[in-house]
């Protein structure tokens, strides 16, 4: 496998959602707006800011997300969660509290029968992540 990438969907609030998680993560984000497209011309106004593609690159982690539903619109679930493998403990607690803002702690960090510390959350988005030191 070469590599594989977290795509998030949105529903007009991809830009707030790609900074949230530049705030909780740094890295480099990358916005493409329809209104950025040749196409835009052809789109309603309202449209021209929903976001296209965004790309939030820092080393290892590469979190991309869009504006673009579906006709059915957006269902979230919790069928899948996002995980993130942390160097240790000050760096686990630092993003589970910068992404639990404004979400829900599912399962508080802690110690799990292997010895890393283990928690997850949905955060405010309704995105569901899981965070665990190696």
């Amino acid at each position: 496998m070469s590599k594989l990438i977290t795509y998030l969907t949105f529903n007009g609030n991809c830009r707030e959602a790609m900074k949230f998680y530049q705030n909780c993560f740094g890295g480099e984000l990358y916005l493409q707006t329809i209104g950025d497209t040749p196409e835009a011309e052809k789109l309603p106004a309202n449209l021209r800011n929903y976001v296209l593609h965004a790309s939030l690159d820092r080393n290892d982690l590469i979190l991309m997300g869009t504006d673009m539903v579906e006709e059915k619109g957006l269902v979230k679930g919790n069928a899948m969660s996002i995980m993130v493998e942390c160097s240790d403990e000050m760096e686990v607690r630092k993003y589970y509290d910068k992404l639990s803002e404004g979400g829900v702690a599912t399962h508080p960090l802690k110690p799990n029968f292997f010895g890393n510390l283990f928690g997850g959350l949905q955060d405010k988005f309704g995105n569901h992540w899981l965070l665990h030191t190696k």
